[in-house]
């Protein structure tokens, strides 16, 4: 089985069960998206409101040959309406337009929301950056409110307007309103070596809209200067709920602030400690583990520059080590160099920003998912090489 975007085999399904009639915000994009889902949902919490979360089950009685994640889709939906929340913040899997998250009807829409656009999965959306735009545009429905964050191509507000505010559509286009990143004059200084282990802390934002009597002042605590854009996103999209009357009773400037304050989101560039093996001259001090998902062009130019931030923080004296474990699916047209190339060049050719190491590895492909392959750590190997010189020592295969 391979991915099959499309519609014609989950409605079927989804006609065997009770509708979905939660009140849903909808959210596609190529990067950003989980992280929006996360800042809404915390704020939606925070507000007192039971929010949506998603349980992996499924039923196979029905001959619709039905994709993983499309019975996932459905498990979820139905599992949120039989538990009757307040709201769902649901995340498109790939594209909008044929994704299987597009099955929920137009009356339960209360805001549909486009992150940053970026090429990826061209082989589904398309070779160019308007056409992925325009995929994902497509989960906006009819004379609802549309929310678009922070762009890096012009084509993608052109692209997405002309959809939303269409004939077929005619849906009320709304641009992001930017959070106001406060300078304090805290000081932190980067030390992966001290003991114990101080993250950064987090980032102190304000923000000024009208449906907020006054303004919100929070730190957020998601690390990387791109997470001000999914912020000044999540923002919007609360906003606009209160402007076209929705949960305008229950969302207040102080639930907005435990909401960001409480926002997590593992995985995305997020600071672990783990234990490091015992031998007789290992000290007993953890690992200082940085994890990010970075899977395309885009997310590894974000963790390159975070890097770099970092080194600028860091210590006066210290000296900054890194070693990159790394794993990559095998995904054409992108090729490793593309996603390796935006981590490494910050480097230079001679590693000079830091001493670097790199562990290659290779993965399990996720259950039901067998056309997820992973290239193999050789490849990753030659490619980092073709980026930066390191030497034999520098550079392990971690699979002999």
């Amino acid at each position: 089985m391979s991915i099959h975007l499309g519609l014609e085999r989950i409605r079927p399904l989804a006609a065997h069960l009770e509708p979905f009639k939660r009140p849903t915000i909808h959210v596609a994009g190529t990067n950003g998206k989980g992280s929006v889902t996360c800042l809404i949902a915390s704020i939606l919490h925070a507000s007192g409101l039971s929010v949506g979360s998603l349980v992996i089950a499924a039923d196979q009685h029905l001959n619709t040959a039905a994709t993983p994640f499309e019975l996932l889709t459905l498990t979820a939906l139905h599992i949120f309406e039989a538990a009757k929340l307040d709201i769902v913040v649901l995340e498109v899997g790939m594209g909008g337009r044929h994704d299987a998250t597009n099955v929920i009807t137009d009356d339960c829409i209360l805001v549909s929301v486009l992150t940053a656009v970026d090429l990826d999965h061209q082989k589904f959306l398309g070779d160019t950056i308007e056409s992925i735009a325009e995929h994902k545009a497509r989960i906006a429905r009819s004379g609802k409110p549309f929310v678009l964050g922070a762009q890096r191509y012009p084509v993608v507000e052109v692209s997405a307007r002309r959809v939303v505010e269409g004939p077929e559509i005619r849906g009320h286009f709304i641009t992001t309103t930017p959070v106001h990143l406060l300078h304090l004059g805290e000081e932190y200084h980067f030390s992966p070596s001290e003991r114990p282990f101080i993250s950064p802390p987090g980032q102190p934002i304000a923000f000024y809209s009208t449906p907020f009597t006054s303004p919100i002042h929070a730190k957020l605590p998601l690390h990387g200067t791109h997470q001000l854009d999914n912020l000044s996103l999540s923002l919007t999209v609360v906003s606009t709920l209160i402007t076209f009357d929705h949960l305008s009773h229950r969302i207040t400037t102080e639930t907005v602030r435990t909401g960001i304050e409480g926002a997590s989101w593992p995985g995305r560039l997020t600071f672990h400690t783990l234990p490091r093996p015992v031998t007789v001259d290992s000290t007993f001090d953890p690992s200082v583990v940085l994890v990010d998902g970075a899977h395309n062009a885009a997310s590894a130019r974000t963790l390159a520059s975070y890097i770099s931030e970092l080194a600028a923080q860091l210590k006066l004296g210290s000296n900054l080590q890194i070693t990159y474990i790394i794993a990559l699916s095998h995904s054409p047209p992108k090729a490793p160099f593309d996603t390796l190339s935006p981590i490494f060049l910050p480097h230079g050719a001679d590693g000079s920003m830091a001493k670097v190491r790199v562990a290659a590895l290779h993965f399990t492909p996720p259950e039901g998912m067998p056309w997820v392959t992973c290239v193999p750590p050789l490849e990753i190997q030659d490619t980092v090489r073709q980026i930066v010189h390191l030497g034999d020592e520098d550079v392990v295969d971690c699979t002999k």
